[in-house]
Parts: structure tokens; sequence; C-alpha cells
């Protein structure tokens, strides 16, 4: 399975970009949000991925941060949404707004993003508002200020690896009160070691 893409783009259009790898081009689904992050044609990114099976084809969808693969990922769980659909939430509304419109049953706000209905906005705030993070919440103490996007990478590796969102967070926060490196590889080391105590 492909989690990871980093490569030179090909080309980019509002949905869709082309990766070469290696003189291979993936194709794969983003949503605007990622659009917008990426370069132009010709720069190196990275994109997380998520790779979709089914019988006849195998998709790639990307994501520039960690944040937009998690909520996609999240997305995904809810009866009746698709991939496909889910790249459409991701594209008509801000991730931020997002978490808050489902934290908060904002079926209004919801039903605004083209391909939501109300029925289908009803069953995303029932089955993902208890699972959105807190508004506001503060990072981890004694984590440094620059070290946001590794806590997110560790955070949601252990998300895909079976932990909780909070019991991922309690042991990040531990980690980075018990001091060490930052990088993503030496965090998420710490803390599966901290995990399987």
């Amino acid at each position: 399975m492909i989690a990871q893409l980093t490569g030179r783009i090909a080309r980019k259009e509002p949905q869709e970009a082309v990766i070469d790898v290696g003189g291979v081009g993936y194709r794969v689904t983003i949503p605007l949000s990622t659009f917008y992050r990426l370069g132009t044609d010709g720069d190196t990114i990275t994109l997380r991925v998520h790779t979709h099976l089914r019988e006849d084809t195998i998709a790639l969808f990307g994501f520039a941060t960690a944040g937009e693969h998690d909520l996609f990922e999240k997305l995904i769980t809810v009866a009746n949404v698709g991939p496909k659909l889910a790249v459409n939430i991701l594209s008509g509304i801000e991730t931020d707004e997002l978490v808050q419109a489902l934290r908060g049953s904002d079926l209004a706000r919801l039903t605004r993003i083209p391909g939501v209905g109300r029925k289908t906005a009803e069953r995303l705030v029932l089955e993902l508002k208890d699972k959105m993070p807190k508004a506001g919440a503060a990072p981890a103490p004694g984590a440094p200020a620059d070290g946001g996007a590794e806590r997110e990478d560790v955070l949601s590796a252990l998300v895909h690896l079976g932990y909780s969102r909070a019991e991922a967070e309690r042991a990040v926060e531990r980690a980075t009160r018990e001091g060490g490196s930052h990088r993503f590889e030496d965090l998420l080391r710490q803390v599966l070691r901290s995990l399987s105590r």
C-alpha cells in the first residue's frame, strides 16, 4: 500500500496532480486545500497518501497535511461517504471550519458543501462529532513551537496503528515532557516504547 509520495509535480489541476517519482507518474486525487498548498510544475513535494483498492481499480488520494489526511480517513468511515465525496467535502470547507461544524452540529454549514445533503450531514455529525479534536486544543506542554507538524504526524501515525486519539495524545505529551529529539522518527519510537510498557 502506498502511504506517501515524494516527487516532482509533473502536472496539477484543482482536484488532481501527477507526481513524478523516479520517472513513474502517479495520478493522485487531491482536495482544493492541497492544490493551493502545492508549488508549481517541477517543484518537489511530499504528499500523504490513502490508497483505495476496488475490484477494478487502484486510486490514490493525496494530502498536503496530516490534519487533512486524518479528517479524510475519518470521513470515509461514515456510511455512504466514499473517497470522492470525502475529497469534495475537504474541497468545500477548510479543515478547521469542518471540525467546528462537526463538533457544533452545524447542519446548515455542512449542507452548503457541494454534494452534502441533509441526511449525509446528519450522519457526519452523528458519527464524527465526538471524534473531532477539542476546539483550541493547546499543543503539548514542553513541545517546541516548531515541533507541531512532527507531533501531528506522530499522532496521525498512532491513530493509523489503532491507538485512540486520546491515548495517542497522552503518550505524545508524556514523551515531549521527558525531552529528547522532536524528529518524527525519534518521537514516534519514543512514544511506541512508552505505550508498550
